[in-house]
């Protein structure tokens, strides 16, 4: 699904991946920080905060997150961790 992402998204598939454990979720991080996909079961705002201290961490000149739709509890979950994304300045945010 990593690599289908990457396609979708344009982006080679020999940039380098790299594999983060963000509060029990694990997040690939393509491209340093260029676009950061969590395709976890569980996503909760606790992930959000981590992709967004990652994101600072890695400082790319634009960050975009992937998660799988699914992997929200419910709609109002998926709200909150979109709108602390945001909150973070990372304004490219796409669930599929």
């Amino acid at each position: 699904m990593l690599f289908e992402i990457l396609i979708k998204y344009g982006l080679d598939l020999t940039l380098p991946i790299t594999e983060h454990e963000v509060a029990g979720a694990k997040v690939f991080n393509v491209g340093a920080g260029a676009l950061l996909v969590c395709l976890a079961d569980d996503i909760t705002v606790a992930v959000a905060e981590g992709i967004a201290e990652l994101k600072n961490k890695l400082n790319p000149e634009i960050c975009r997150v992937v998660f799988k739709d699914n992997g929200f509890k419910d709609s109002a979950q998926k709200t909150n961790v979109m709108q602390k994304l945001k909150q973070h300045n990372i304004e490219e945010v796409r669930s599929i």
